[in-house]
């Protein structure tokens, strides 16, 4: 990588060859090719030989060191045979750790432990010079910052190290439902907030999804089946609470006891709570199990026109009011997450931007296109994302976009408003020739007419 990257370096202004690192492609409008120019297949850097897990001793923390291409799901595997796992998480483990460190890497976990790169400690980056630098917050410190959330601008990630904690051999997954946006919202903040509380929050909205209840009998036992059995979701707007608690095999009482008294302080409707017990692993790659069901009925290799927002605490009323229900009036195609993580987790230092408040949402739609036209339709869902951008425009909601599809320079200033100075500094020292991830179109590459 870093001999192709210094070749069209050296190549000078008087070449238009640019560089793309591509994970496991799941960007969503080809921020990971490059027209015409070099893509870097960054998962033939995988491989387990090339993993090295540290367990750690008194005076340091366990870690792992982990190629740029390996996937996440394939971490956790080598993780796991030492009794460790990373602390924070994306929801589809099949990505690449270089992928999601390029971006940030937002779960669950988030509100504790921060996204992905807060839990980072050292990255080994191949330069828009060519050069192969090793950087940490004591070393290299600016470049370190610079690539976490720098949408692969300022440097290819081909190493990692990433903090690890003892794994949990089982987690308790809970659901429960509400159908007040107000009550939902204060105790998601009131979780993400406590000293003691689970260990993964997240949060849905579904609207008019007939027979939710049904649909989770498959997997989640219902703690009162007489009274769920009663319960009807059509035509409404219902918010569900998603919740898990990590546990050994010994800590089973306990963890029912913790769980109990946490659920007490809920205002969910109380006929709704689900829940069943599973292994860490098959927690964690729960996205997984549904891509295989959906690849056997065709509906996995469709678009996806995914919009993702980060909205402030102070505005997700309004936003609530406004686009669920009356912009949206229905959720079937797809999921839409809703839930707050502390802005105290976040670092200031890396490159991603973030509401300026101390609770912020993360919102996504993440829709699903498989139909050519009407409803199912990439148009009608793209159509949708745009009402919901332009409202937040237009009621100053104050929102970011996460893996945000800008396309003009203007457009990127306006995303990282008063950060842009900074960002546009690190580019001009790391990747002058703006060679690097040219299909985020942030900077388009400086090259002369070939003539001259």
């Amino acid at each position: 990588i870093a001999a192709a990257v210094q070749r069209v370096f050296q190549l000078g202004e008087r070449s238009p060859l640019t560089v793309a690192a591509r994970g496991h492609g799941h960007s969503l409008l080809g921020q990971s090719q490059t027209a015409g120019g070099i893509v870097v297949k960054m998962e033939s850097l995988g491989g387990n030989a090339r993993m090295q897990v540290h367990n750690g001793d008194g005076a340091s923390t366990p870690y792992v060191d982990a190629p740029g291409g390996e996937l996440w799901i394939n971490v956790l595997h080598e993780t796991l045979k030492h009794g460790l796992a990373p602390r924070s998480w994306t929801d589809y483990l099949h990505l690449t750790v270089g992928g999601t460190l390029s971006n940030a890497g937002v779960s669950g976990q988030a509100f504790q432990h921060g996204p992905q790169i807060s839990n980072v400690n050292q990255l080994e980056i191949v330069t828009g010079r060519g050069d192969v630098v090793t950087c940490s917050p004591e070393e290299n410190s600016d470049l370190f910052y610079g690539a976490l959330g720098g949408l692969g601008q300022f440097g290819i990630i081909t190493r990692a190290r990433i903090a690890l904690q003892p794994a949990p051999k089982m987690v308790r997954w809970i659901r429960v439902l509400y159908s007040d946006f107000a009550s939902f919202t204060e105790d998601q903040e009131a979780l993400i907030s406590a000293e003691k509380t689970f260990d993964y929050i997240e949060g849905f909205v579904t609207i008019n999804r007939t027979g939710i209840l049904n649909n989770w009998r498959t997997s989640f036992k219902p703690q009162d089946p007489v009274q769920a059995s009663h319960f009807q979701s059509d035509g409404r707007v219902l918010y569900c609470l998603e919740m898990t608690k990590n546990f050994n095999d010994d800590e089973a009482d306990i963890m029912e006891q913790e769980v109990g008294a946490l659920l007490s302080r809920l205002r969910y409707i109380q006929s709704t709570l689900f829940h069943t017990d599973v292994t860490y692993l098959e927690f964690l790659d729960r996205v997984h199990s549904s891509e295989l069901k959906l690849r056997a009925q065709g509906l996995w290799e469709v678009p996806h026109p995914w919009l993702n927002l980060l909205i402030p605490r102070s505005t997700i009323h309004k936003f609530a009011s406004q686009v669920f229900g009356k912009i949206l009036k229905d959720s079937n195609n797809g999921p839409i997450l809703l839930y707050p993580v502390n802005r105290a987790k976040w670092d200031n230092r890396t490159s991603v931007v973030i509401p300026d408040e101390e609770i912020f949402y993360l919102v996504g739609f993440l829709s699903s296109a498989p139909s050519l036209s009407g409803h199912g339709s990439v148009e009608h869902a793209v159509n949708l994302n745009n009402k919901i951008i332009d409202f937040c425009e237009k009621a100053n909601v104050g929102m970011k976009q996460y893996l945000a599809p800008y396309t003009t320079q203007q457009q990127w200033k306006a995303h990282f408003g008063a950060r842009w100075e900074t960002f546009e500094r690190r580019k001009h020292m790391y990747d002058p020739l703006a060679i690097l991830a040219p299909g985020q179109r942030i900077f388009p590459k400086a090259s002369l007419p070939m003539s001259l």
